[in-house]
């Protein structure tokens, strides 16, 4: 790809990412994810083990997409915008890594640390990330059906951007995801988008969900005291079972009577 072709590609991508999540996925329509750069890596397992051995931490745009890259470190390494799409990253040390902008659709993160990793405006949608570690992250990716079921998100930051929402509101969405068995305590998912996620069981003690859209999603068994749900949305959720319920903060809770409780 020329540089002016990649360029242009870019900023595409840098749209795309930076829109709201309906709008990003209408504008997904208008993406070749069938293409090389989506597709085909350029480097192998051992160009990037070794180059990350010599030094080198920045694959900003690369293209890995489909790699075997598990059980490596690299923490701290620059993914900036890079093609993830379908790489193993299974029980790789991602700590403090940088993934703003990247492609990691389908991509298998199990059981791996992205501690205090970057994730924002990544394109997540159906990877695996069950039993990973991404405590202290900073979330504001679409994660649409991915699964994230034992995974640990304490402190990890998933609340909105309201800095600048002029290509719209960017946000974590967890549309459709699976949350069983996560561990959110004292996370920020304020304006975050959980439509018809499940979080079966899932420890949100301390969380701070204010504004979050619940509508259709399953909090059975979810663990919640002293998480706050200001202001959002619980249009046929599943709020059965509920520890803690009590210790909860439910000020101007939208649509509690339309929740489902058996």
């Amino acid at each position: 790809m020329g540089f002016g072709t990649r360029g242009r590609f870019a900023a595409a991508v840098w749209l795309l990412v930076g829109a709201a999540s309906a709008h990003a996925q209408d504008m997904l329509r208008h993406v070749d994810l069938s293409g090389p750069e989506m597709t085909v890596p350029l480097l192998s397992r051992d160009d990037v083990a070794a180059a990350v051995k010599a030094g080198k931490v920045d694959f900003e745009m690369g293209r890995l997409a489909t790699l075997d890259l598990s059980e490596l470190d690299l923490a701290g390494v620059d993914f900036r915008a890079a093609y993830l799409n379908r790489a193993n990253f299974q029980a790789a040390d991602l700590q403090g890594a940088v993934l703003d902008q990247a492609w990691t659709m389908e991509a298998d993160f199990r059981g791996a640390n992205l501690a205090g990793a970057q994730l924002f405006s990544a394109q997540m949608q159906n990877a695996d990330l069950s039993g990973a570690d991404l405590s202290g992250a900073r979330i504001a990716a679409d994660l649409s059906g991915a699964n994230l079921s034992g995974a640990v998100l304490r402190d990890a930051d998933l609340a909105a951007d309201m800095r600048n929402q002029s290509m719209g509101l960017m946000r974590a969405v967890l549309r459709s995801a699976n949350l069983d068995g996560a561990d959110l305590r004292g996370a920020d998912l304020g304006r975050a988008n959980l439509e018809f996620a499940t979080l079966r069981a899932a420890d949100l003690r301390g969380a701070d969900l204010s504004g979050v859209e619940f509508s259709g999603a399953d909090l059975t068994g979810a663990l919640v005291a002293g998480a706050r749900f200001n202001g959002a949305d619980f249009a046929s959720a599943r709020l059965v079972d509920l520890v803690g319920e009590a210790e909860a903060d439910w000020t101007d809770a939208r649509n509690l009577n339309r929740a489902r409780r058996r």
